[in-house]
């Protein structure tokens, strides 16, 4: 079994890593201030869950339109462009004073471009660690998610009540434009993965290939609805608790955290398969816990608990990649990324709507419990699929395909399953 000692020794993981934890730091500290921005400026639940989650909504054209980049564009020059431009869009959200509206229309277009980035970024995951260590390099780049989500809301929620909301997007933009060099100049220039014109026909190409293999659809169900329910929850953790919610988002980035360092070190393919299946529902319990008047620390602990069941997504999206062309992997990371993000604006955006007509903790426990039932109803699709004792191509009839060459040009020698 590799470890994060040994990945961590590949110069191009650790710059990808580095990026990515500099761009999750840049847009974790933004929408924070963002959302804390709006929800003083109009009072509105749902407006403070839009412009902290709404702009997931833009992923959807990512998926839609461009996302054939992930595989037909080269990844460094895709990314760099993506990093320029997200600096560029932060440092106008702190230099000029914008409506809310404003606001939000600039965080959407930064979200789609993101999207197409994402793709870009898991499939060049799969060529630049050997493919045994895929999961741990998805974990490695997870963990870098909730280490940089603990600094960038604690140090936003710390921040604000010291400085001026400004002054923490100009630390924001600070962090995005760090990440610009270490693209250029940390990673290979690679050829993309298959030979076809970027754009919206080669784009729908893949999707519909993708869409219609009946063994993803429950993966991209299982790694969208139960994840964005809970997410409903989180969009609400500002209205619920004010600034003291950066706390609360703290916390669920920790337990995320946890949770992937658990499940993508030290479990085998196997155990994460069998583990997965009650982290799902760990997901969503604690949750429940907003329907009570509960201290905030308690809060914070059910929250961290709860989060820590984010890691089933690791042996979901192990089993999307198997069963999954090598020539379609970015695309299809990129998807179920953008799926994902989709959702979570979805759900955030109603349960703020939801949250101005009753009260945020209501609609959190509704948002835990429809996440827990529909764990429930998608148990028996995922048994048949993830089954360890006869699960993956093999047990499906599913052609396995040749392993991506690594950065060397070797192909590494096949996981033993």
């Amino acid at each position: 079994m590799s470890t994060y000692r040994a990945i961590f020794a590949n110069r191009e993981f650790r710059n990808l890593w580095v990026s990515s934890a500099l761009g999750n730091a840049s847009s974790t500290m933004t929408s924070l201030t963002l959302a804390i921005l709006v929800d003083a400026a109009t009072g509105s639940a749902l407006l403070a869950a839009a412009i902290m989650f709404g702009p997931s909504l833009a992923q959807v054209l990512g998926v839609s339109t461009l996302m054939s980049a992930a595989d037909t564009a080269r990844p460094r020059r895709v990314l760099t462009l993506l990093a320029v431009l997200s600096t560029v869009a932060v440092g106008i959200q702190a230099a000029v004073d914008l409506s809310p509206g404003l606001r939000l229309l600039l965080s959407l277009a930064v979200a789609y471009g993101l999207s197409i980035g994402a793709g870009v970024r898991w499939g060049l995951l799969g060529e630049v660690v050997r493919s045994d260590e895929f999961v741990l390099g998805r974990s490695a780049m997870n963990l870098s998610v909730g280490a940089m989500q603990i600094a960038g809301f604690g140090v936003a929620g710390v921040l604000l009540q010291a400085v001026s909301p400004s002054t923490v997007l100009w630390i924001a933009t600070g962090c995005a434009v760090l990440a610009v060099p270490v693209i250029r100049f940390g990673l290979h220039d690679r050829a993309p993965r298959r030979v076809a014109r970027t754009g919206l026909a080669e784009t729908w190409r893949g999707n519909r290939r993708l869409l219609a293999e009946r063994r993803t659809r429950p993966l991209l169900l299982a790694l969208t609805l139960p994840n964005g329910l809970i997410v409903g929850c989180e969009a609400l953790f500002v209205p619920y608790a004010g600034p003291r919610a950066g706390w609360l988002l703290a916390a669920g980035a920790a337990g995320m955290m946890t949770g992937d360092l658990v499940v993508g070190r030290y479990l085998t393919r196997q155990r994460r398969l069998v583990v997965a299946r009650y982290l799902r529902f760990l997901l969503a319990v604690p949750f429940l816990g907003f329907a009570f008047e509960l201290p905030l620390a308690v809060l914070c602990v059910l929250v961290a608990v709860g989060s820590s069941g984010y890691a089933a997504s690791l042996a979901q999206q192990e089993l999307l990649v198997e069963l999954t062309p090598a020539e379609l992997r970015g695309q299809v990371l990129g998807m179920e990324s953008a799926l994902r993000m989709t959702t979570f604006g979805v759900v955030a955006i109603l349960a703020g709507a939801l949250a101005d007509l009753t009260a945020a903790a209501p609609v959190m426990t509704a948002c835990a419990a429809a996440s827990l039932a529909v764990s429930v109803g998608l148990t028996r699709p995922l048994a048949r699929i993830g089954s360890p004792h006869g699960s993956g191509p093999a047990a499906e009839g599913v052609q396995t395909v040749r392993a991506p060459r690594d950065s060397s040009g070797r192909r590494p020698a096949p996981e033993r399953r």
